[in-house]
C-alpha cells in the first residue's frame, strides 16, 4: 500500500532541497516504534544487554514484509544455532584459550562457508549460527560458569529484536512480496515483447543486449521472491507452485527468443530469407502483441509454423544450410509461441489463482529445487578470510590482555560474514569503517551529555527519536543504506546501553576501538586472503559453464534442459554486473554466456540421441566439444577449430540424409543451433 505513495517535498531553498518519500517516512516510523518496544521489553524484562534488542531490529528489517518475516523464522533458527554452539565449545575448552580461539573463529568460518553455498534466504540459519556464537561467545569466554545463562539472554535479547521488527512491520502499512512478484512479471513480459520484435526481425541493439541480460537475472529473482511468498501478508497469494511453474517458462522462453533472433540474422546475412517465413515472423509478432491469447490461436499458429518448415534442398551445399536454417527457425517459432501462451496463461493465474483453467494444472507442478551457481573456492576464501580477521583478533587479546579484546573479535566476525558475498568486499568494508568512526562523536554525545540527563524510559526515547529516525529513513534508500547501517551499528554498539547508567569513559573508548580494530581486521584479512576483481569473477563464473558443457558433452553430466536453463540463466545475471564493473569487458572473447546456455540446451538432445542410436558421426562430435572446452578452460585461444567445424557439418549432412521417415528432425536442429553457438561467423557449409 506504501509503495503507491508520491513524494513528499517539503519547501526548498537555494541551497536545500528536501524531498520525503512517504515509503521511507513509514519504513523508519515502524522501524523506530519495533526499536522502542524492544527496548521496553529488553528493560521491563531484566536483559542483560538490551542493546542487542536495538541492533537486531536494524538488522532484521526488511523492505518487503513478507522478505522480513521469512528471514525473521530463519534468523530465529540461526540464533538457537549460534547458542547451541556456544554452550559446546566454550565450556570444554575454556583452559585451552588458543585452542577455543581456533575453533570459534573456525565455526564462524565454516557456517559462512555453508550459508554462501546456498543463495537462497535460508543461508540467514548457518549465517546468524556463525556470527551469533561469537556475539554470545566472545565476551564470556573468562567466565564459563556463566556460559548458559549468558547464552539464554543473548538469545533472548536477539529474538526480542528479530519478533519486534517483525510484528511492527506486519501490523503498519505492510508492504507485500505478491505485489513486487507481480511487478517483476509484468516488466519481465513488457520487456520480452521488445526483445521478440527485435528477434523476430533479426535485429538487436547494444542497449537491448543489456536488457536481455538482465531478463535473465528476473528469472532467478522470481524464485528468490517465491520463497518468501508463504509469509507473505497479501489476501490472495499465488501458489509457490505456480511461480515455479511460470519461472520454468520464463526460462524456456529465453533461450527459444535468442534461437530465433539467431537464425533469422543468419538467414538475412546470406540474402536467404523465405517470404514465406517472414510472412510467418510477422504473424508471430502479432500474436505476441496480444494481450490475451487462446489455445485456438496457438494451435493454429503452431501448425502454421510447421507448415512452414521446409523439405531439406539437396541441390548444394548452401542450399542445404539454408533450407536446414529455415526449418529450424520455424520449430523454435512453433515452441516460442506455445511457450508464451503458457507464460501468459500462467501470469494470469498468479493474479487470479482462483479457479483456474483445465491447462493450468498441467503446467502447476511440483519441482524440484532449481540449480543455482554457487562457487565452493570463493566461499572457501571467504571463510578463510574470516577466520584469519577473527583468531588474529583473539591472538592480540590474549596477548595484550586487553578489556575490549571480545568486541574486535565480535564485530570482525560480523563485518567478515556481512560482505562475503561480494567479490571484492573490502571497498564496502572500507566505507563502513569509515561511517562507523564518524559515529564516534554521535554516540560520545549521548554517552556523556544526553544520557546523564535523561530520566526514564520515555525522556530515553525522545532522546533517541531524532537519531534512529533519521537513520531509518536513510536505511529505506538503498543508496543511503550503506551510511546508515555503520552509523546505527557504532552509536548503538559503543553506547553499550542498559538498564544502569555507566559513566566510564575509559570502558567507552576501549569498547569503541574493540568495534574499530574489528572492522580494520575484517578489512585486512579481506584485502589479503578474498579480494578480487569483477573481471576474474565473471571469467570464474564462464569457466565454470565450460566445465559443464564439457560434463554434458562427454557423459559427466546429466541435466535436463530445464535444470541446464535455470542454471544458466542465473549464471548470466551474475555476469552481467560484473561485466559492468570490470575495467576492460572487451577482453573477454566469450562472454555471452546465453549462447554458452543455447550450446548446453542443444548438447542435452544430441546426448540423449547418441545414448539411444548407433551414431558414430554423432559421439565423434562430442567427444571433440568436450575436448574444446576443455582446452578453452585452459586458455588455448583456437579452441574450437576448423576440424571441429567440419565434423559438426559432416554429422549435419548426413543426418540431414537419412529418409524422411526415420528421421528426428530435431537432431539436426540442435545440431544447427550448436554449429551456430559455437561458429557463429560461419556461414559456409563445408559439407
Amino acid at each position: 500500500m506504501a509503495s503507491g505513495l508520491s513524494t513528499l517535498r517539503l519547501p526548498s531553498w537555494r541551497w536545500l532541497d528536501i524531498r520525503l518519500k512517504p515509503v521511507g517516512i513509514i519504513y523508519s516510523l515502524n522501524s523506530f516504534v519495533a526499536m522502542s518496544l524492544a527496548l521496553f521489553i529488553g528493560f521491563a524484562a531484566d536483559l542483560e544487554r538490551p542493546y542487542w534488542s536495538i541492533l537486531t531490529v536494524y538488522i532484521t528489517v526488511q523492505p518487503l514484509t513478507g522478505a522480513l518475516r521469512s528471514k525473521a523464522v530463519y534468523r530465529v533458527l540461526g540464533t538457537f544455532l549460534g547458542g547451541i554452539a556456544a554452550i559446546v565449545l566454550i565450556p570444554n575448552f575454556v583452559n585451552r584459550p588458543v585452542l577455543l580461539s581456533a575453533l570459534m573463529a573456525g565455526w564462524v568460518g565454516l557456517c559462512l562457508f555453508i550459508s554462501l553455498l546456498d543463495r537462497t534466504p535460508r543461508s540467514y540459519v548457518f549465517l546468524l549460527g556463525g556470527y551469533t556464537m561469537g556475539i554470545i561467545g566472545f565476551p564470556i569466554v573468562d567466565n564459563p560458569l556463566a556460559v548458559f545463562d549468558t547464552t539464554v539472554s543473548r538469545v533472548e535479547e536477539i529474538i526480542v529484536g528479530i519478533v519486534c521488527a517483525t510484528f511492527v512491520h506486519t501490523i503498519f502499512f505492510p508492504r507485500e512480496v505478491t505485489v513486487a512478484l507481480n511487478n517483476r512479471v509484468d516488466g519481465f513480459l513488457h520487456d520480452a515483447r521488445r526483445w521478440i520484435a527485435g528477434a523476430l526481425r533479426g535485429q538487436a541493439s547494444s542497449h537491448e543486449e543489456q536488457e536481455r541480460r538482465r531478463l535473465a537475472s528476473d528469472v532467478t529473482e522470481l524464485e528468490i521472491l517465491a520463497t518468501h511468498l508463504p509469509f507473505d501478508t497479501a489476501n490472495l497469494r499465488p501458489q509457490t507452485r505456480a511461480v515455479a511453474a511460470l519461472q520454468d517458462s520464463f526460462a524456456m522462453l529465453l533461450p527459444l527468443i535468442a534461437t530465433v533472433e539467431d537464425r533469422m540474422r543468419a538467414l538475412m546475412a546470406v540474402d536467404a530469407l523465405p517470404e514465406n517465413l517472414q510472412a510467418l515472423a510477422r504473424d508471430v509478432g502479432d500474436f505476441i502483441d496480444k494481450p490475451a491469447i487462446t489455445d485456438e490461436e496457438t494451435d493454429a499458429l503452431r501448425a502454421r509454423c510447421a507448415a512452414t518448415a521446409p523439405h531439406i534442398d539437396f541441390s548444394g551445399p548452401q542450399a542445404t544450410w539454408q533450407s536446414l536454417l529455415t526449418i529450424n527457425a520455424a520449430l523454435r517459432m512453433a515452441d516460442l509461441v506455445e511457450t508464451w501462451r503458457d507464460s501468459l496463461m500462467l501470469a494470469a493465474y498468479m493474479r487470479d489463482p482462483v479457479g483456474p483453467p483445465p491447462k493450468i494444472n498441467e503446467l502447476v507442478r511440483a519441482r524440484a529445487r532449481r540449480p543455482l551457481h554457487s562457487d565452493p573456492g570463493l566461499a572457501l576464501l571467504s571463510a578463510t578470510a574470516l577466520f584469519i580477521a577473527v583468531f588474529g583478533c583473539c591472538v592480540f587479546w590474549i596477548g595484550t590482555s586487553w578489556t575490549a579484546g571480545a568486541a574486535a573479535a565480535t564485530f570482525a566476525a560480523v563485518f567478515s560474514s556481512f560482505f562475503a558475498s561480494l567479490d571484492d568486499p573490502a571497498p564496502a568494508i572500507e566505507r563502513f569503517l569509515f561511517w562507523v568512526i564518524a559515529a564516534f562523536p554521535i554516540a560520545l554525545f549521548y554517552q556523556f551529555a544526553v544520557l546523564p540527563a535523561i530520566d526514564g524510559y520515555a525522556m530515553l526515547i525522545l532522546a533517541f527519536a531524532p537519531f534512529y529516525l533519521v537513520l531509518g529513513y536513510m536505511q529505506a534508500d538503498a543508496v543511503q543504506y550503506t551510511r546508515a547501517v555503520p552509523l546505527i551499528l557504532g552509536v548503538t554498539g559503543a553506547l553499550t546501553l542498559q538498564d544502569t547508567y555507566n559513566p566510564d569513559f575509559t570502558s567507552f573508548v576501549n569498547s569503541f576501538i574493540g568495534i574499530v580494530l574489528g572492522v580494520v581486521a575484517s578489512l585486512w584479512a579481506t584485502q589479503v586472503f578474498r579480494s578480487v576483481g569483477a573481471a576474474w569473477s565473471a571469467q570464474r563464473i564462464l569457466k565454470r559453464g565450460w566445465r559443464d558443457l564439457a560434463d554434458l558433452a562427454d557423459g559427466r553430466r546429466r541435466d535436463d534442459r530445464l535444470d541446464w536453463t535455470s542454471l544458466m540463466l542465473d549464471r548470466v545475471g551474475l555476469i552481467t554486473p560484473r561485466l559492468a564493473l570490470a575495467q576492460h569487458p572487451e577482453q573477454f572473447p566469450a562472454t555471452d554466456a546465453l549462447a554458452d546456455l543455447r550450446a548446453g540446451y542443444n548438447l542435452i538432445v544430441l546426448r540423449d540421441a547418441a545414448a539411444t542410436r548407433q551414431l558414430p558421426e554423432m559421439k565423434r562430435v562430442l567427444e571433440l566439444i568436450a575436448e574444446a572446452y576443455r582446452k578453452r578452460i585452459a586458455g588455448a585461444p583456437d579452441a574450437f577449430g576448423p576440424g571441429l567445424l567440419q565434423a559438426l557439418d559432416d554429422t549435419i549432412a548426413a543426418l540431414a540424409r537419412v529418409p524422411a521417415e526415420q528421421r528426428d528432425i530435431q537432431v539436426p536442429a540442435s545440431l544447427v543451433g550448436l554449429r551456430r553457438a559455437l561458429y557463429p561467423n560461419a556461414t559456409e557449409f563445408l559439407a
